[in-house]
């Protein structure tokens, strides 16, 4: 429903925007058309005054005296509409009857040439005054003044301005609907594929889209989808790799303490065997937290890299002695270093180094005969630490799906394990700027663990 609603204003405001854009063309062609109109009304005004000025001039004959005499046409009832004759500024000739503001008008143009002039009382009247010469040399000797009423060219401006507007108003309505119409029917598609998107993402179906049959819009619209898809898939798949992970890292701890805490229960202890059991179902309790904080704190600057340093001779004498205390049938952990001190240094935290070994060595005593070795080499701006055994080795047929999470080379062998150990191990070597490769296959497994130095 919010998708769809969405829709719907995203509908709404398109065709208000295509109605406000169209509003403002119709509006700027409406004033245009209508100045325009407007001016050529006046011009069309202009040249009938003219013509009939030169019309009545044509009728007027200058005397040796400069004296006016004026010829009376057969038909003289048109041209002495509106038509004042000036001598000077006695007028001779006249209208029968005309307004007194025009006839003042006209008796302020007396003596003018080619000047046009409109009234300012009740009717819109336009004037013009055109001089009459005397003989060739071009000596005023009188003005003709015409008149026209501006009325019927103002109504037919004013019937224009409301028949554009009427006109824009119908445009205006025929593109709002246009616009929601074709809006409608571009958008459809994109509201299916959403409605699509959102189904899928919350079942995780693999269904895509796919780019292939679309218009360009909707081929780019679909592979972003897909990829926001791709992303939502991944994020889901690292969540339960994250779950399976912490899973297995505590499975050991857990079964420690529940272990303790049934030794306990079943029958009277002395002290000194309470407080052994109480003790190792702290250290296990600790372990626990100390897994969920690496585990934790892998999460949280992943994209970054982890900060801390350690030492890896302290580190190893630290694991092997750990390994010796809780596995004390399995072969012992040999460490092997080249260089002292700072030549050995781990540009990791001791935390999420020993939760990227100990998958490893978990991996090593599962499979050793009788050693275990973890050694470590530094170079510049970068520390290799091995882990090998001299147990079977890695399968050349399983080498390449080693770090995939859940695969075992041999799931019937008995062992706990779920096959997830070395994929984290290589994951947090991976964030905290490092990596872990199979060193060799044949004879025993040999692990080689990158990382930065300290």
């Amino acid at each position: 429903m919010k998708r769809l609603l969405s829709a719907r204003t995203l509908r709404g405001r398109l065709a208000l925007m295509a109605l406000a854009t169209g509003a403002l063309w119709i509006a700027v062609l409406t004033i245009v058309f209508n100045v325009a109109l407007d001016k050529r009304l006046h011009g069309q005004a202009d040249e009938v005054l003219r013509t009939r000025a030169e019309a009545v001039a044509a009728t007027v004959e200058a005397g040796p005296d400069g004296r006016l005499t004026v010829r009376e046409p057969t038909e003289d009832q048109a041209l002495d509409s509106g038509v004042w004759i000036y001598q000077g500024t006695r007028v001779i000739e006249k209208p029968p009857s005309a307004p007194a503001g025009l006839r003042q008008q006209a008796d302020l143009l007396a003596g003018h040439r080619d000047e046009f002039a409109d009234t300012t009382g009740p009717g819109a009247w336009r004037l013009y005054a055109f001089p009459v010469e005397a003989g060739s040399g071009g000596t005023p000797a009188g003005t003709v003044v015409t008149s026209v009423n501006l009325d019927p060219y103002r109504s037919t401006a004013g019937t224009a301005l409301v028949g554009s507007v009427v006109l824009a108003v119908l445009l205006l309505v025929t593109v709002y609907l246009l616009t929601r119409l074709v809006v409608r029917r571009a958008l459809r598609p994109v509201t299916a594929m959403s409605a699509q998107a959102a189904r899928w993402s919350e079942a995780g179906t693999p269904e895509r889209f796919g780019a292939d049959g679309r218009p360009a819009e909707l081929a780019s619209f679909a592979a972003s989808l897909d990829a926001l898809l791709d992303r939502l898939a991944a994020v889901l798949r690292h969540e339960q790799q994250q779950a399976a992970e912490l899973s297995h890292e505590l499975r050991t701890p857990l079964a420690r303490i529940t272990a303790e805490t049934d030794w306990l229960a079943r029958r009277p202890r002395s002290a000194e065997e309470q407080h052994t059991s109480h003790q190792a179902i702290a250290n296990a309790a600790a372990t626990m937290q100390q897994i969920c904080d690496s585990l934790l704190s892998e999460v949280r600057t992943r994209g970054s890299r982890i900060p801390g340093r350690c030492s890896f001779p302290g580190l190893a004498h630290r694991l092997a002695q750990h390994s010796a205390a809780q596995h004390p049938g399995a072969p012992a952990v040999t460490v092997e270093y080249e260089g002292e001190g700072e030549a050995a240094s781990i540009g990791v935290s001791e935390p999420v180094a020993e939760r990227i070994l100990m998958p490893l060595l978990d991996n090593a005593r599962r499979y050793a005969t009788h050693t275990i070795t973890l050694g470590c080499t530094a170079e510049e701006g970068r520390v290799t630490v091995y882990v090998s055994d001299d147990g079977p080795g890695v399968p050349d047929s399983f080498a390449g799906a080693l770090f995939e999470p859940g695969r075992r080379a041999h799931p019937e062998d008995g062992h706990d394990g779920a096959g997830l150990g070395l994929a984290l191990s290589r994951r947090l070597a991976r964030a905290a700027g490092g990596d872990i490769t199979l060193a060799g296959t044949g004879s025993g497994a040999r692990f080689a663990v990158t990382l930065p130095a300290g």
